[in-house]
């Protein structure tokens, strides 16, 4: 829409006085300051929504008058009209209704809210389609690294200390894996002490595409973990270590890097599951975290051993930098006599069939790096676990970062190597894996992978009394 011809005038003379003084900076707002409101109002009606959020930002006088509800309702209607394809049947009726609604009808902020949230919705019809495309490896939607980069899903890390400070941190750097990814935020001095630390909370974050460098954009926040780490910090696991850093385990996923002998805080890392990921990074609110729906399988009352067959694992040992091992493993299944302690056993490498014993890299670390140091810790990974049921749905999924710890009295009769255990456990099961070293070949091998998942699980998703 072009402006008339006495508003091109007008911003012709403040370009001129713009460039008569280049050495003040702020010649151009100062001279646009001191035309009248109806002129002020007349140009910002022919700016886009990405150019009018962004001059809202220049100052209090800008900031009042980029937040009318007259031009934000002007953009919505033409965001509405604008592709056809979109339009429902019904849309031609809406438009006219919009059109004639009064803005005062509505809260202020009203229209600029809707519109945005018009254009999360479209934005999200429009790759909701891919998250359909599964994987038949993984059981898991092939896209989900592309659905999250093309919506604008970030994630941001909200520190609480106990006398109730608060601040909000976004990743230095993240890593997107086969079923996982990692985020990673800088200590540096911005944290507090460990000991300091109240609360951690994770958002995902959904950002609009809005052409405005410099600026943060517009996005609504999703809670996704909130630990209340004055519990979690007495019983935290000791991982690993190296010469700067200590891991330390808070619970399955999140890790806390301290510096060797100190309490201040290196780094916090999170490894994130793509299991539901797209849903749990933005369809939550700021307070309360999505709700998974509950999609119960068929009862079945004729197969005595309904519940314990038909599992698909797949499995990912990597790092921050890149992937160890990944296999998948079919048909893996528990008798009923096989029951035991509460939990079912789902072996998918066993310690005495030497064909599926497995060789690994010669090293398994965990390179960490910080805004000034980086650094690496032996004997760790990742492990991202993906455990279907019968039915090829995800039925436990789990990502953590896990340490390797050495057996000292191992049972092997074929290896004579040094022994390791990698132990990953949640509240609905755990994850035993054996590993041996061939010095004589440099490099690991898997010779075990156990799966247990809890009968109250079992139970509760296939409808069974074991």
């Amino acid at each position: 829409m072009a402006a008339p011809k006495a508003v091109r005038s007008r911003m012709r003379a403040v370009m001129t006085s713009s460039r008569a003084d280049r050495s003040s900076p702020a010649s151009t707002l100062n001279s646009m300051d001191r035309l009248p409101s109806e002129i002020l109002m007349k140009i910002l009606s022919c700016l886009d929504a990405s150019a009018l959020f962004s001059i809202g930002h220049v100052n209090r006088l800008f900031y009042q008058l980029a937040n009318d509800d007259v031009l934000w309702k002007k953009i919505y209607i033409a965001q509405l009209g604008k592709n056809k394809k979109r339009k429902p049947k019904c849309m031609d009726e809406l438009l006219l209704k919009m059109a004639t609604m009064e803005v005062h009808d509505r809260a202020a902020g009203y229209w600029k809210w809707l519109h945005f949230k018009t254009v999360d919705a479209y934005d999200m019809n429009k790759w909701k389609s891919h998250l359909g495309l599964i994987s038949r490896h993984t059981g898991l939607p092939s896209q989900t690294e592309r659905v999250l980069r093309n919506l604008h899903v970030t994630w941001e890390l909200t520190v609480s200390d106990k006398s109730g400070h608060e601040c909000t941190h976004e990743p230095i750097w993240s890593q997107f894996c086969e079923t996982a990814v990692t985020l990673c935020w800088s200590g540096g001095g911005c944290l507090p002490n460990y000991q300091q630390i109240s609360t951690l909370q994770l958002h995902g974050v959904r950002r609009i595409a809005l052409n405005c460098p410099g600026l943060k954009k517009p996005g609504w926040r999703s809670l996704m973990a909130k630990l209340d780490m004055q519990a979690l910090t007495e019983s935290a696991q000791v991982i690993g270590q190296d010469r700067l850093v200590e891991l330390k385990l808070l619970q399955p996923g999140i890790i806390i890097g301290v510096w060797r002998d100190q309490s201040s805080v290196a780094f916090v890392m999170f490894t994130l599951h793509f299991h539901r990921l797209v849903e749990r990074s933005i369809q939550g609110s700021s307070v309360c975290p999505y709700v998974e729906p509950i999609i119960k399988p068929p009862t079945d009352d004729i197969d005595s051993e309904y519940g314990l067959h038909g599992y698909q694992l797949h499995i990912v040992l990597h790092n921050t930098a890149s992937e160890i091992m990944s296999g998948s493993f079919p048909q893996i299944f528990c008798r009923r006599t096989q029951i035991c302690d509460g939990l079912i056993q789902l072996t998918a490498i066993s310690r005495t069939i030497l064909s599926q014993h497995t060789p690994l890299p010669s090293s398994i670390n965990l390179p960490w790096s910080g805004e000034a140091l980086q650094g690496s810790v032996k004997n760790c990974c990742i492990m991202s676990l993906t455990l279907l049921d019968e039915f090829k749905k995800p039925f436990w999924c789990v990502s953590s970062p896990v340490s390797m710890e050495l057996e000292k009295t191992p049972v092997s009769y074929d290896y004579d190597g040094e022994h390791f255990l990698i132990h990953c456990q949640d509240s609905d099961g755990q994850v035993k894996m054996k590993l041996v070293w061939m010095e004589e070949q440099k490099q690991f091998v898997l010779i075990s992978l156990v799966v247990y998942v809890t009968v109250c699980k079992v139970n509760k998703h296939f409808s069974t009394h074991y």
